[in-house]
């Protein structure tokens, strides 16, 4: 029992000194504000010095560049522009609406959706014996979730697949 005082004796001294603030009164280097120290420091010393800005630099003339590129860039962005257009195909993302082997059920679902979005190309394609309804070119995987979301009470089992799409000629 006298070991269980001394013990928590030894343990209240220790916590009391840990947590006592620490006597003095204001240094050189810091003041004492509300039992912290904020330290009071001039680094100006360390600071660059820039000379100030003279009327020399404002009244100098412009020089312009001697070797303009404007023309060869021009060339060489007509040139990337005109190899783009022959760019056919690019990774992108579809809706596979159906894969099935009944031909009535793809045809309807064909018609249905066609109905729904008339503005979103639709390929069906037969690998025997399944038809794959496929919907959409899309070059991010949220232009076929907007899509997707329009259909989903036709087609709650469709999912985004990641495949070669057609690049659209404007």
């Amino acid at each position: 029992m006298n070991r269980i005082f001394s013990f928590l004796f030894i343990l209240l001294v220790c916590f009391s000194t840990a947590c006592a603030p620490s006597s003095g009164t204001s240094t050189s280097e810091g003041v004492r504000a509300g039992g912290k120290v904020r330290v009071n420091e001039d680094l100006s010393v360390y600071r660059p010095k820039y000379p100030a800005a003279t009327d020399e630099a404002a009244s100098a003339p412009r020089t312009e560049p001697a070797n303009h590129v404007n023309n060869r860039v021009a060339v060489l962005m007509d040139t990337v522009a005109s190899v783009n257009k022959g760019i056919k195909y690019a990774q992108g993302y579809r809706i596979l609406a159906y894969n099935g082997s009944e031909r009535e059920t793809v045809m309807n679902l064909r018609k249905t959706i066609i109905g729904r979005v008339p503005e979103e190309q639709d390929y069906l394609t037969y690998q025997q014996p399944n038809f794959r309804l496929k919907i959409g070119d899309y070059f991010s995987r949220m232009e076929a979730q907007q899509v997707l979301n329009q259909l989903s009470d036709l087609i709650p089992n469709a999912q985004i697949v990641q495949e070669q799409i057609n690049i659209p000629k404007k």
